[in-house]
């Protein structure tokens, strides 16, 4: 099913105008950080840095302390980097990248790459990986999920899900995977076992889920209007996120460390704050587009909390910090 490639050492390191009704808004800073765009990114838990996958050029280990790169990473030696998912580990000590067919597993504090895959049958839709990079979750077109152990080989297939798989999310521990997909479905399962702990319906496509890092909380949204946060231990509703839009999509979701506030991004430029026990947006911000003719849009990808304000990386090339001082 895979095939495993060690990468040489010498490696360095459906657009909806729901944002429209947002006022601009200024950042407390932005800094242009690929002036071709960006493919995906991912905030580390701490806000320390971002792993970014810079159109045209490589994938990006970039300090928001330094502001500057701490590595540059590629899929391939030459040609054009095609990386479109990136996650960090919770402990932020591993990322995972993957392009279509491939995935890579790379060392933090090292900057070196770990291991390199293939999946042959089917297309990569989403990627995770869990504490230590002990366990990676891969979401597949062909509606099956991969659990896989890059340090003992061992692989275990979902088979849940009727149709593509679109979103993905594992526990800090590795033990719990939340996946969502076309047929309507967000399941809790076991990485252990394959068992099914929860199912969650929505009566559209499951476009977006996201595990709270302290196991309290599970968020799952559809493509249209229902967008949900969850008791992660007993599976019973806890809010409904209330927007008068008709659709409101999500490409990033994120917890608070508080348990307070989820922070979403859309790919309409809409950085969102909400309420995790009322579902009630607490603030909002429309991030920077892309230089350019009008109209511009960005999709925010990249998003995370540190003290007292929120930071975000769009496709536009724009890293963003807003100030928020929480209640």
């Amino acid at each position: 099913m895979i095939k495993t490639v060690f990468l040489p050492f010498c490696c360095v390191l459906v657009l909806f105008c729901t944002g429209c009704s947002i006022p601009e808004t200024k950042p407390k800073a932005r800094s242009p950080i690929s002036d071709s765009g960006v493919y995906a990114a991912d905030i580390s838990s701490s806000g320390d840095f971002a792993v970014i996958s810079r159109v045209n050029s490589d994938i990006s280990v970039w300090s928001l302390k330094e502001n500057k790169t701490l590595f540059s990473w590629r899929h391939q030696e030459d040609g054009r980097n095609i990386v479109t998912s990136i996650h960090i580990s919770a402990d932020e000590s591993f990322v995972v990248t993957a392009d279509n067919e491939n995935f890579a597993l790379w060392n933090k504090q090292t900057g070196d790459p770990v291991g390199f895959w293939r999946i042959d049958e089917s297309t990569i839709r989403d990627i995770v990986v869990s504490n230590q990079g002990r366990g990676i979750l891969v979401g597949k077109a062909n509606g099956n999920v991969m659990y896989f152990e890059p340090e003992t080989g061992r692989s275990l297939e979902f088979l849940g899900h009727e149709e593509k798989v679109n979103t993905v999310d594992i526990s800090p521990n590795g033990k719990y995977a939340l996946t969502g997909g076309n047929d309507y479905k967000a399941y809790l399962w076991s990485t252990d076992t394959g068992q099914i702990i929860h199912v969650f319906n929505h009566a559209n496509r499951v476009t977006k889920v996201a595990i709270d890092d302290e196991a309290r909380f599970l968020f799952t949204s559809d493509s249209q209007d229902d967008s949900q946060i969850w008791d992660a231990q007993t599976g019973k509703a806890i809010s409904q996120l209330h927007f008068i839009e008709r659709q409101w999509v999500f490409t990033s979701a994120k917890f608070s460390k508080d348990g307070q506030y989820l922070l979403t991004g859309s790919p309409a430029k809409r950085l969102a704050i909400w309420d995790v026990q009322t579902g009630r947006t607490v603030k909002e911000w429309r991030v920077a587009p892309s230089d350019g003719p009008a109209p511009q849009s960005a999709v925010v990808y990249g998003i995370g909390f540190l003290e007292n304000e929120v930071v975000s990386v769009s496709s536009s090339g724009n890293l963003e910090h807003w100030d928020f001082q929480g209640q």
